[in-house]
């Protein structure tokens, strides 16, 4: 039998992200309160007590969700190669293509929400233990080679562009088909960037 590629999952980490996709399509379904251990390893075509050789609980496997299901893995990649000559210009770019990626896996937004609301954000610390060493180099990279940006604080930029991008994407899905989303411009997304890379009052004369 050949040797597995380097890159290949090894059978208990496959199991593990079997859980986690499990969990996803309970907490999605039925929220996560009302899911049990028991109903996702049923879900996972696991015993019950199988699943407790990968998670020691269900806040555990909501923690491993939130890291390891975070779109930044897909994301970071496409953003760092986002073209644009001038700061503005890369912002646009990279703003588009996070959104676009976002659009393509809503539930990992909705995940977030659960988060939020029933957790207050405890998760986040661990989030950003795992993301924060490979995200941040690069708006530190940003700052110093693109010029025309009024922030010098690479963890502000960080914060700002990402909260940016979700606070677009929730007002997105709770304006949906209302009376809102008929008064926005055809061009709502190139109005919203334009809003955070010039802010809302005229400059002064």
């Amino acid at each position: 039998m050949p040797p597995k590629p380097k890159d290949s999952p090894t059978k208990g980490q496959t199991t593990r992200l079997a859980i986690e996709d499990a969990a996803i399509e309970l907490f999605m379904e039925q929220g996560y309160h009302a899911t049990s251990m028991r109903q996702i390893a049923e879900r996972a075509e696991l015993a019950l007590g199988g699943i407790y050789n990968h998670f020691a609980s269900k806040d555990e496997i909501f923690e491993a969700i939130i890291v390891d299901k975070h779109p930044y893995k897909r994301i970071l990649p496409l953003v760092i190669e986002a073209k644009g000559e001038t700061a503005e210009e890369f912002l646009r770019e990279a703003f588009k293509i996070a959104l676009a990626e976002l659009n393509k896996e809503p539930i990992f937004m909705k995940i977030m929400l659960i988060e939020l609301v029933e957790f207050n954000g405890k998760h986040g610390a661990a989030m950003l233990k795992e993301i924060a060493p490979r995200v941040l180099p690069v708006f530190e990279k940003i700052l110093k080679v693109r010029k025309g940006l009024r922030i010098s604080n690479p963890a502000l930029f960080l914060r700002s562009f990402f909260g940016m991008i979700v606070a677009y994407f929730i007002t997105e899905m709770i304006t949906a088909n209302s009376i809102i989303s008929k008064l926005m411009p055809r061009d709502a997304a190139d109005a919203y960037i334009d809003l955070y890379l010039h802010g809302v009052l005229k400059s002064a004369a």
